[in-house]
């Protein structure tokens, strides 16, 4: 026990040495309870207010060249393509805004045609015409530098690009047609035109290592962002990786609180995996120091299951699912009604 808070006191005195955030990952009941009341006080500096910022996702196309040895999206065997035109992404945000949201993220795999680049461009121009107080997020992976600049410069303000791993060989293993060195490449570029940049890695890769995670950590810590995430490995159906185990909660929790231990003044998502894979996950990833919640609300009905990321059974959480977890947690949120 004394060790235990020893290693409480190494953290809250901001040394980041390798055995202490070994350590630190490996918490479990009472000691684990005291690593995330030190998340929710480093979050409450920074977040005296106690709000979570609340975003709606609208998923714009699911043409992925990527295919990653962990996700659905992009297989062969994926039952049906499809890619929104810009007047219907403009369509979906305003009935988003009419809601009362003000942070919308536009989502897809990486669609490299520059007809979809060009049809981001015309609805992210018209949306921040129309709604000069939205935020608006885009995740689409690794583009071009211009590109970045065309969407930045469109209105786009924020752009979420994960790392995933931060062993190059680990990385390429998961994602065997792209590299680390060309992810944080992609990563720089976001920041050079003027970003605000969220990244992050999964937690429960197969073959990755305590060691792994605490390098993730102190890469999420030395890049340029604003906002940072973890997500729990899922075995998917219909990929590669559908035989391995998945992550540990326990262990993904732990990582969010470093997270927010580390690095207090950035944007943190509670994840729908988490909620996937433990009771009442999402609920635990506030009270491990995460202060923003994503509303599945955007995406048409009848496409929601060809947007399978981590499963086709995919957990959608809903308005009253987020109100009564930031309840609990003694957190609000604005533009959540």
């Amino acid at each position: 026990m004394d060790t235990n808070r020893d290693l409480i006191s190494r953290l809250e005195a901001c040394e980041w040495a390798d055995d202490a955030l070994r350590a630190a990952l490996e918490l479990k009941g009472e000691a684990q309870q005291a690593l995330f009341a030190l998340a929710r006080r480093r979050r409450q500096m920074h977040f005296p207010d106690n709000k979570a910022q609340a975003r709606s996702v609208i998923e714009i196309s699911n043409v992925c060249h990527q295919q990653c040895r962990y996700c659905a999206i992009g297989r062969t065997s994926q039952e049906r393509n499809y890619t929104l035109d810009a007047p219907t992404m403009v369509k979906l945000v305003d009935y988003l805004y009419g809601k009362g949201r003000r942070t919308v993220l536009l989502q897809s795999g990486e669609n490299l045609d520059e007809r979809f680049i060009d049809a981001v461009v015309e609805a992210v121009t018209d949306v921040c015409r129309r709604h000069g107080d939205l935020r608006l997020i885009l995740c689409l992976g690794d583009l071009s530098e211009e590109d970045y600049a065309r969407l930045r410069n469109a209105g786009a303000t924020d752009y979420i690009l994960k790392f995933e791993a931060s062993r190059a060989d680990l990385f390429a293993y998961c994602k065997p047609k792209d590299s680390l060195q060309n992810r944080l490449a992609c990563i720089m570029s976001l920041a050079k035109v003027g970003f605000r940049v969220g990244s992050g890695n999964i937690v429960g890769l197969p073959g990755q290592t305590l060691d792994d995670l605490v390098g993730d950590l102190k890469l999420a810590h030395e890049l340029p962002l604003a906002m940072n995430s973890t997500t729990i490995f899922v075995p998917a159906e219909n990929t590669e990786f559908a035989a391995e185990p998945p992550g540990d909660p326990v262990r993904t929790l732990n990582m969010m609180a470093l997270l927010r231990i580390m690095n207090p003044h950035r944007l943190m998502p509670t994840t729908s995996s988490l909620q996937k894979m433990m009771p009442d996950g999402q609920y635990l990833g506030l009270m491990a120091g995460a202060n923003t919640v994503t509303v599945h609300d955007g995406t048409p009905e009848e496409l929601q299951r060809f947007f399978p990321i981590y499963s086709a059974k995919r957990v959608r959480p809903q308005l009253d699912h987020f109100k009564d977890i930031l309840r609990r947690a003694g957190m609000t949120a604005d533009h959540l009604d």
